[in-house]
């Protein structure tokens, strides 16, 4: 919607527009001294030698004052100003009749003819401009007052839209309450119509209405409005008073907010509701915990048995197995030998994976408070505890400075030492490489063991870090634990693992761990860094 700006009309700026006067005589010398008389008013003058050419230069324009020389041939003065007079729109532009007799009955036509006043030859300059300067300065004025309703009545009319395109129910009061506007909205709340409302008292709408302060206008406050047929409602009103010359007019906004407050209140019924359930829930979850804990106590106790009670009979069937083997290696057969061979062998297996079993059970137990641990020691030890692999397999395993973390040492000796450990196993037939590397990303530090090895396919990504999840058979040993396990150890201190891999091209385990108040940035580089371990070599040597 386009808005029209209006100019303010102002008495300067009217007296800056020239206004016209029309000299009608069929004297061209008679015109000429008129004109010269009247030159100082600074108006604009038209010139007409007889009544036809007058009543032409009417059809076009407006005059401030028109000066008519009574006596000309084929339209008299009188007659022109009849004619001029039978228009609406010349209908009340002041005549003065111009003559040089002086009768009764000239003037009693003339002003029957709607003259204003006479002006008798010879006329004297200063008397015919004094008179018509008045008639200037009075279209001047009426030409104001026109604007001024003109511009008063546009923006009374753009202030009417206004109102009614509020969404709310406008009433504007004097003071006291007593109405003076409403808008359609303010009929349809309150069910009367607007002729009904006009002189009548807000407090009929709204009792407890109160014309408000200057220092709280727009301030919002909850009333009850009272409808015509005297049902009442909940509603939300804001006034703003307004000092005039006329006294204090104050605008009300008034909305309905019945709906708003059914929905207030269904939603503190299910605040109500939740908190009971949240409540309920929470006793749920204390039961389910105490239920956990006492579930992961009976999982430590059969890791313990595990461990010890089935462990010891392991020991003695291949013990047993063996020396069998050995005794009576002379007087049994090939397949009996086989069979003790199996035998052996599974026990060593059922051993091997008793302990990891034993260890992914504890991954994830309570140890006490974590404590800054270097992970660069930790590195040394797990390359330490794999010397025999590297030396066998001609390892390198390249290490950059790693940081100091939260953790337990020894739960970070098991994760670094089976990400390696696979890293060694899992190869292809040139010689393994192993990089180990840390980065800080915001609140955690980021870990990647990255190998040259046979790589993992990417359907199999997730896989592998399940439980007993093995890939390739027993064509590579081990129980399918070791993945599992780190995964626990990470989720333990709140990180994620994760591996990027392809066949063929190696692969290369990431994972996450906090960062710690010791790897702050603005620390010192050596405390939150920690320290490089040293590289290790095809031969399992250290190196510079």
């Amino acid at each position: 919607m386009s808005t029209v700006m209006h100019s303010p009309v102002t008495p300067d700026h009217v007296a800056r527009e020239k206004v016209k006067i029309l000299l009608v005589d069929d004297s061209a010398e008679n015109l000429l001294s008129l004109e010269a008389a009247l030159e100082g008013l600074g108006q604009q003058i038209v010139l007409a030698q007889s009544g036809t050419e007058a009543l032409r230069h009417l059809l076009e324009q407006d005059f401030a004052v028109i000066l008519l020389d009574v006596k000309m041939p084929e339209l008299d003065g009188f007659q022109t100003a009849e004619l001029i007079r039978s228009r609406r729109r010349s209908r009340h532009t002041p005549i003065l009749f111009l003559t040089a007799y002086k009768s009764d009955e000239h003037l009693f036509r003339g002003y029957d003819m709607g003259a204003v006043d006479f002006l008798f030859k010879p006329i004297v300059p200063e008397i015919l401009r004094s008179k018509v300067a008045v008639f200037v300065e009075l279209t001047r004025n009426t030409g104001l007052l026109q604007r001024q309703t003109e511009v008063l009545r546009s923006s009374e009319q753009r202030f009417r839209s206004l109102l009614e395109a509020a969404p709310d129910a406008m009433i504007i009061s004097s003071g006291h309450g007593e109405i003076n506007l409403v808008n359609s909205q303010a009929e349809a709340l309150f069910g009367f119509e607007r002729h009904e409302l006009i002189g009548e008292s807000i407090h009929a709408l709204v009792p407890d209405w109160s014309p408000g302060r200057a220092e709280r206008i727009g301030s919002h406050r909850e009333v009850t409005g009272r409808r015509k047929d005297g049902s009442e409602f909940p509603a939300e009103i804001s006034v703003s008073p307004l000092e005039t010359e006329e006294g204090l007019l104050v605008t009300s906004a008034i909305r309905d907010v019945t709906e708003r407050k059914k929905r207030e209140d269904q939603i503190r019924e299910l605040n109500s509701n939740l908190e009971l359930r949240v409540a309920e829930r929470t006793r749920e979850l204390v039961k389910s915990n105490e239920a956990l804990r006492q579930s992961n106590d009976d999982l430590n106790q059969f890791a313990y048995a595990a461990s010890h009670d089935l462990q010891e009979p392991l020991r003695m069937v291949a013990l047993y197995s063996e020396m069998l083997s050995m005794k009576y290696a002379a007087r049994i057969d090939q397949d009996a030998d086989q069979f003790i061979r199996f035998i052996v062998n599974g026990a060593h297996r059922m051993e091997i994976l008793l302990r990891d079993l034993l260890a992914y059970s504890q991954a994830g137990s309570a140890e006490g408070p974590a404590s800054p641990v270097d992970c660069a020691t930790v590195i040394e030890k797990v390359l330490l505890n794999l010397q025999a692999a590297v030396q066998e397999n001609q390892a390198q395993v390249e290490c950059e400075t790693l940081p100091v973390v939260e953790a337990h040492e020894i739960r970070l000796i098991q994760l670094f030492q089976n990400l390696v450990s696979n890293a060694i196993k899992y190869r292809r037939p040139d010689p393994p490489r192993v990089r180990i590397s840390a980065e800080r990303r915001d609140a955690e530090w980021l870990f990647s063991v990255e190998d040259n090895g046979i790589g993992i396919r990417p359907e199999y990504a997730q896989q592998v870090f399940g439980i007993f999840k093995r890939l390739h058979g027993h064509t590579y040993p081990g129980t399918g634990i070791g993945l599992a396990i780190c995964q626990r150890i990470v989720e333990r201190y709140g990180g994620r693992i994760w591996v990027e891999s392809s066949p063929g091209l190696g692969s290369k385990f990431c994972f996450t761990l906090p960062a710690t108040a010791q790897a702050h940035p603005g620390t010192a580089p050596e405390t939150m860094m920690g320290r490089r371990p040293p590289r290790i070599d095809r031969a399992g040597h250290g190196a510079a």
